[in-house]
């Protein structure tokens, strides 16, 4: 089954095609829809679901996004699963300071909310797992680990790129890592940690992948803020942490060349489980 990133070129995730044709070429129906979280904020979602002549539903996939997933998201509902993703505040088409997320509890929050919902829809004897690429695979598993003692659990998950370790080849350099304490008090929401590229610029290695990232008018732009950049660090320190508390199965996949997702941090917390 060829993954429709095939078609896709430097101008759109569609190739030639509108929306409604890319989708229909692949027999996915797709759609979208919103809600107020706690916050006020409001989160846009959206889900893709195989059409009734092409396959049957035979699982529900939540997507937890990193940078790019909606093509991922079409190749999942492709193979017959019935496919949900919400944009993180800040983040696509939700509101909120751009790429701005102080705290990670309550983006979890709206994961779960979000994704019981969608899976309201559905039989609750269907299988149901999640998909994540990069922050998303550590929020991945903080959802695992919060429904664990709760809510809804998971039949698994598929981590991409998890942000378990961020590569020295892209933290701020020496000694500003551990000054990050300080600009995150003094000036928060500023842009101002200076990290050796942009995602877009280092994730991407084809170049007209590089540039269709570059141009999306919803993707975060520029450095990192300092509290988004202080919690990603927090956040990987806590996985890290709480790796023995996982209990779903994982696929973990992770390119050897990542420079923003250390390889070294998955591989390590799982040659630790082996051993322990």
């Amino acid at each position: 089954m060829k993954h429709p990133i095939a078609e896709a070129d430097e101008r759109s995730p569609f190739g030639r095609l509108t929306a409604e044709e890319f989708y229909e070429r692949h027999g996915v129906s797709q759609g979208s829809s919103s809600f107020f979280n706690s916050r006020n904020l409001r989160n846009f979602t959206q889900w893709w679901i195989p059409l009734p002549s092409t396959a049957p539903v035979i699982g529900i996939v939540a997507v937890v996004h990193g940078y790019t997933v909606q093509l991922t998201a079409v190749n999942i509902a492709k193979a017959g699963f019935a496919v949900c993703a919400i944009d993180h505040q800040g983040h696509g088409y939700s509101d909120g300071l751009v790429a701005h997320i102080p705290d990670v509890n309550p983006v979890v929050d709206d994961c779960i909310s979000f994704f019981d919902s969608f899976r309201a829809w559905y039989p609750s004897s269907l299988p149901c797992f999640l998909y994540s690429e990069s922050l998303g695979s550590a929020i991945a598993l903080l959802i695992h680990l919060r429904s664990a003692v709760g809510a809804s659990g998971w039949d698994g998950a598929v981590l991409n790129g998890t942000m378990c370790w961020i590569s020295a080849k892209f933290k701020p350099p020496w000694p500003l890592e551990h000054l990050l304490w300080l600009a995150a008090a003094a000036v928060p929401t500023w842009q101002v940690v200076p990290t050796r590229g942009s995602i877009p610029e280092v994730s991407f290695k084809v170049e007209w992948k590089r540039q269709l990232a570059i141009a999306s008018p919803n993707r975060p732009k520029g450095r990192p803020r300092a509290t988004t950049a202080q919690e990603l660090l927090r956040v990987c320190r806590e996985v890290q942490s709480r790796f023995e508390e996982i209990t779903m199965p994982l696929l973990i996949v992770h390119g050897g060349d990542d420079v923003v997702c250390a390889m070294i941090g998955m591989r390590e917390r799982c040659r630790e489980e082996r051993e322990g």
